[in-house]
């Protein structure tokens, strides 16, 4: 039977949740070069791939944070399928903005929960992690308590791992990087050698260029 993380993968991978261009690669809004790009909100429109993430996002809440009493999702990535986890829970829910409005309450938090409670953040995808911890820091500051944080996709950047060990939030993701590689592989997406070019971006992303044909 295979795992979660690669039955993810292909699922992903199938509805272009995912795409994978190492030759042609996409511009980040960090201004990196990068051989893939991650569309998580397709999941929304495939009913079968959003029921089997909200089932997995729920399994891994309930085995590693049981103490759970609310759930925020991360804006905007996060928001509709936090809400939907919120739901199967039965529990309470808000969003959280890295900026707030510009008008009216001026919110980062939208929604209400009571000081003292224990959350868990929902993430869509991790990258360098910065927006994701400050979203961890505006609930403790409004007074919650983060127990932890569970994310859809996570490159797992070494930049990422410091910050969250430094932070103590325990971060479980659903799928990542080195296991949606391996499986784009096996199952033919992309080639041994585009594997390794993939590769070879994640150890240093800041820096790389795709390689020019001869």
């Amino acid at each position: 039977m295979k795992k979660t993380e690669k039955l993810l993968a292909e699922k992903l991978l199938q509805i272009s949740a995912i795409k994978l261009q190492p030759h042609n690669p996409f511009v980040w809004a960090s201004g990196w070069n990068s051989p893939i790009y991650n569309d998580n909100r397709r999941i929304l429109s495939y009913p079968d791939v959003r029921n089997f993430v909200k089932v997995e996002f729920c399994r891994a809440i309930l085995e590693n944070f049981p103490e759970v009493e609310a759930i925020a999702g991360v804006a905007t990535g996060a928001i509709s399928i936090g809400a939907i986890i919120a739901d199967t829970l039965g529990l309470p829910y808000v969003y959280v903005r890295v900026i707030p409005k510009d008008h009216g309450l001026e919110n980062c938090i939208e929604g209400n929960l009571r000081p003292g409670t224990k959350v868990v953040v929902i993430e869509d995808l991790v990258s360098t992690g910065g927006s994701s911890l400050k979203c961890v820091e505006l609930l403790q500051n409004y007074g919650t308590e983060v127990v932890g944080m569970t994310c859809l996709f996570n490159y797992k950047f070494p930049v990422a791992v410091k910050r969250f060990h430094e932070a103590n939030i325990n971060l479980i993701s659903l799928c990542d990087y080195s296991t949606m590689i391996e499986v784009a592989e096996q199952t033919n997406y992309i080639s041994t050698e585009e594997a390794e070019t993939l590769r070879e971006w994640r150890e240093d992303p800041a820096a790389w260029m795709p390689r020019v044909a001869e």
